[in-house]
């Protein structure tokens, strides 16, 4: 059975109806053809269109904040190398101002260990800040726990940083 008589019952029907009902079958058929356009075409083309500029001005954003990074890093590249002793001073001078009683270090080679108790996740994140820049130490290994208090989360743990060689 071919396509041409398959569809030859359906043809006979559309010649038999009245033009009134042919105009409001093709006037459905239009319809639903201009549902599934808007649907499936315009629609989604339109909602990405209306959230480019959102979306362009965090890109935006994402890009300052990286550049900004950048040039951080540039900057720390092109400070001097510091010597075991200055960088020790740094660390020891960085952990008493930002982290004070909550933090103790100890020193075992190259290497600084910093045990934390109950140090405010700002403090945590500037003392990580100032040993990176300042003291041009790297966090080689960190064992730390978030633990929930009245006063608002806070951290508790193990910081290992590595310092210059001797």
């Amino acid at each position: 059975m071919s396509l041409t008589s398959a569809l030859e019952p359906l043809r006979a029907r559309w010649a038999g109806l009245p033009g009134r009902e042919k105009n409001g079958i093709r006037l459905a058929g239009l319809l639903v053809l201009s549902f599934f356009l808007w649907q499936f075409s315009v629609g989604p083309a339109l909602g990405t269109l209306r959230s480019a500029d959102a979306q362009a001005r965090a890109l935006g954003a994402q890009l300052q904040a990286m550049q900004a990074m950048q040039i951080q890093a540039q900057a720390v590249q092109k400070q001097p190398a510091l010597g075991f002793d200055e960088a020790v001073r740094a660390l020891t001078a960085a952990t008493k101002q930002t982290l004070g009683a909550s933090a103790q270090l100890v020193l075992a080679g190259e290497r600084a260990s910093i045990t934390i108790k109950d140090a405010s996740p700002d403090a945590l994140a500037e003392w990580l800040s100032q040993a990176r820049l300042n003291a041009r130490s790297a966090l080689i290994e960190a064992r730390i726990v978030r633990a929930s208090t009245p006063g608002g989360p806070v951290w508790n743990g193990v910081l290992v940083m590595g310092l210059p060689a001797r």
